[in-house]
């Protein structure tokens, strides 16, 4: 590829056509497939934006999810191909979509350094023919597609009846990517899921061709390196290859965090750095028998790129990631929410986000799958849930289902979010009452209402911004960015952020921001202590060992950053200056750190 960073998947709807808009640079990005409503409508907006006919694939159809989701994917590849297809055509002109394409790319690349020599000759032969080369060189970036393998919903028909294991919300989506005609990779994040896993075996286009070719890739979201190794290699046995494994902080990111037991990104990086070539071969050996048990040859050659992503804000960082834990690419995510040719984000929102302060964006609980969710204080759905609260109509109406994973009630599962969930639930709370202090009610009754539904919340933005929200349909805005875009303080360019990416321009200039290492540490310290004082009246000996590794973990990080110093120095500042005195802070902090100073 030629660029050294990707977009990652931004909720539901923010990067649901992100392909659309970068693509043409060469620029790979991330779409959720989770909401099959949401690929729909999108679908329908852009095929009769484009002139083409459109038909509607009903939810009532046979395998809809499936198909509906592949209809989506198709007419993203299909676009994609018209666009890029449509810029070789074009010339090397002032301000075009071609030059556009070359300027963005990294100033270091071959390929950057022959088109800068092109823009020297003189017209003539050697320059048509040098146009020539670059023009072969040029590719489309990857319209790649992402899968929470946990949001897996069991599906039943009109009759109550379940309608099997192939069809619950991951597996269909699987299916719906799999019978698509992208030659791209699935990202499957949030965790194991073995029957999901299962259900790719049956997948042919994750195997090679008589050619060896692999249509379809996968690509592992991580957080550590033992949860990697695992997954890999159930998914080797199988005779299906990881092509990628894409390392996620575990709190310093946008979306669900899921939070690593102390792990902090530095010394996961340093662990994948120093076991690549022993995870490959053992990988590759497992891989290829299990292709052999199946009478299919192995691909000639086969690759494993690392990347990571999380909190990445700075070109002097990207740089030291690529360079020194010999990444493949590094993905930023958060602070293109502030790129409006990038992403959908609506008016109201976008303003809001460009004048929010640091402590505007937080990890909360309010994610009905029960996993720490990033959110913003000032979203619109923030304020109705507060609104709904205050009148006595706690929870949200439940239209799509997609989180529906508790069956405390009901024998069909709800949704947390939903009105019915949380009316029961304080209903049950309220029986309780006379046991329990005033202050742990309160406890109690904020963590039934602080969840809020994602799936409406994070397609809204889009809809709002396309125009093309329905009549009664809620248009109160989820947004869940990462921590790290509290630095960034304006509405930019495509251009400007890829500029400061590579370091050509500074957006963050006369800020000041520790770098993506303190950054984190920080946000585990924090985390620790939030996570004993809300587990401190139901401590055990268990638990109790939990935190004592946590900690542990927690410092091992801090040595290790220690002893990183001189190399951050080497590549570059990266804000090292204050960083052995944070270092040294947040280490007499885990030192005083006991449970009964928590608790206190």
């Amino acid at each position: 590829m030629n660029h050294t960073f990707h977009i990652p998947v931004l909720g539901l709807g923010y990067s649901i056509d992100t392909p659309l808009k970068v693509a043409k640079y060469g620029i790979s990005s991330v779409v959720s497939i989770v909401d099959d409503e949401l690929t729909e409508r999108m679908r329908k907006f852009h095929q009769e934006n484009a002139g083409e006919e459109y038909r509607l694939i009903g939810k009532h159809e046979a395998d809809s999810r499936a198909k509906r989701i592949t209809a989506y994917l198709n007419l993203l590849d299909r676009l994609v191909e018209k666009q890029f297809s449509a810029l070789l055509e074009q010339q090397f002109e002032a301000d075009g979509d071609l030059v556009q394409y070359f300027e963005l790319i990294p100033d270091h690349l071959p390929l950057k350094k022959k088109y800068l020599q092109m823009m020297s000759l003189p017209d003539g032969d050697e320059k048509r023919n040098v146009q020539k080369l670059l023009k072969a060189a040029m590719q489309p970036g990857h319209i790649d597609v992402n899968i929470m393998s946990k949001v897996d919903k069991a599906n039943y028909n009109a009759r109550k009846e379940y309608t099997g294991d192939d069809f619950t919300d991951a597996l269909a989506a699987m299916r719906g990517f799999a019978k698509s005609t992208l030659k791209s990779s699935i990202i499957i994040s949030a965790g194991l899921n073995p029957r999901l896993y299962a259900y790719m075996e049956h997948c042919d286009s994750f195997f090679p061709d008589e050619k060896g070719n692999i249509q379809k890739k996968i690509i592992l979201k991580v957080s550590d390196f033992r949860s990697a190794l695992i997954q890999a290699k159930m998914l080797a046995k199988k005779g299906l290859w990881v092509s990628e494994f894409r390392i996620e902080s575990g709190l310093n990111c946008g979306g669900h965090a899921f939070a690593t037991e102390g792990f902090l990104l530095g010394p996961i990086l340093e662990e994948f750095k120093t076991k690549r070539q022993e995870l490959f071969a053992e990988l590759q050996d497992m891989y290829i028998a299990a292709l052999h048990s199946k009478t299919l040859t192995a691909p000639p050659f086969r690759t494993q790129r690392i990347t990571a992503q999380g909190g990445i804000g700075t070109a002097e960082e990207h740089q030291f990631l690529m360079n020194y834990y010999q990444l493949d690419a590094a993905g930023w995510g958060s602070p293109f929410l502030l790129v409006p040719e990038a992403t959908n984000v609506d008016e109201e929102t976008l303003s809001d986000l460009v004048s929010s302060k640091a402590d505007d964006f937080y990890v909360s609980n309010s994610s009905p799958l029960g996993v720490l969710f990033n959110n913003f204080k000032k979203s619109t759905a923030e304020e109705q849930r507060i609104t709904r609260l205050q009148n006595g109509r706690p929870g949200s109406p439940c239209t799509k289902k997609f989180l529906c994973t508790n069956t405390e009630f009901t024998k069909e599962p709800i949704c947390t979010a939903s009105r019915q969930y949380q009316n029961l639930k304080l209903k049950e709370l309220k029986s309780h009452a006379i046991s329990l202090t005033k202050e742990k009610y309160q406890q109690l009754f904020e963590h039934i209402t602080e969840k809020v539904c994602l799936c409406e919340g994070l397609c809204a933005s889009t809809y709002l911004k396309l125009g093309i929200i329905k009549p009664k349909e809620s248009n109160a805005v989820s947004i869940c960015p990462g921590p790290n875009i509290a630095f960034f303080s304006g509405r930019y360019s495509l251009k400007e952020m890829i500029n400061h990416i590579y370091g050509r321009q500074n957006l963050l200039e006369g800020v000041v921001r520790p770098n993506l290492f303190i950054n984190e540490l920080q946000l585990y310290v924090d985390y620790l202590k939030k996570d004993i004082a809300a587990q401190f009246d139901e401590l055990n000996t268990k638990k109790e060992k939990y935190f004592a590794k946590f900690k542990a973990q927690l410092l091992n990080g801090i040595n290790y950053y220690k002893e990183l110093i001189p190399e951050l120095k080497l590549q570059g500042n990266m804000a090292v200056e204050e960083m052995m005195t944070q270092l040294i802070l947040a280490e007499k902090n885990l030192g005083q750190f006991s449970l009964s100073a928590v608790a206190v």
